[in-house]
């Protein structure tokens, strides 16, 4: 995977999460950069210490347990 020198950050997404992820996000008042850009914040701020909150459970999300 290449890494540019412009601020873009393009990832691929099966469909279907894309469609969960855009709708959950619209329900919590968030953009996809709004959200990402808190993502990473929180990732920088512990270290790379990963740290996922979501408010509701989703069946991707129960998918993965």
């Amino acid at each position: 995977m290449s890494v540019g020198q412009s601020g873009r950050v393009v990832i691929e997404l099966d469909p279907a999460i894309k469609r969960e992820l855009y709708s959950l996000l619209a329900k919590n008042g968030m953009t996809l950069k709004d959200w990402f850009l808190s993502q990473a914040a929180s990732y920088i701020e512990t270290g790379g210490q990963f740290k996922l909150e979501l408010s509701h459970s989703t069946k991707h999300e129960k998918d993965l347990r």
